[in-house]
């Protein structure tokens, strides 16, 4: 196995529901953009870090959708990570969980 390669479980955050979906790239490694714009059903990505290993891909555009969903999953998770993003700002629309090394 590549030293790349990571076995953790992936998961899609989507505001309209409380349980993580399981998701996978589709090559089994990592995320190429084409699969993430449809799973997030979004035109443009942005990365939020929360460890120096775990990230949420999320739809940069999502504020301006309407209506707009708020991820409350997604908000806690980097609220929790990262404190300094407490009353600043919010994740809206859906967000993927995921290594940092299943996105390239």
């Amino acid at each position: 196995m590549p030293k790349t390669a990571t076995t953790y479980q992936p998961h899609l955050l989507d505001p309209h529901s409380a349980q993580p979906q399981p998701v996978s790239p589709a090559n089994g490694r990592s995320f190429k953009l084409a699969e993430l714009y449809q799973l997030l059903d979004c035109r443009l990505v942005d990365v939020v870090r929360l460890t120096p290993e775990l990230i949420l891909i999320i739809d940069d555009e999502g504020k301006f959708r309407n209506p707009a969903y708020l991820n409350l999953v997604a908000t806690y998770l980097w609220y929790h990570h990262q404190p300094a993003a407490r009353g600043h700002d919010s994740i809206v629309g859906r967000a993927i969980l995921c290594h940092d090394k299943q996105f390239k």
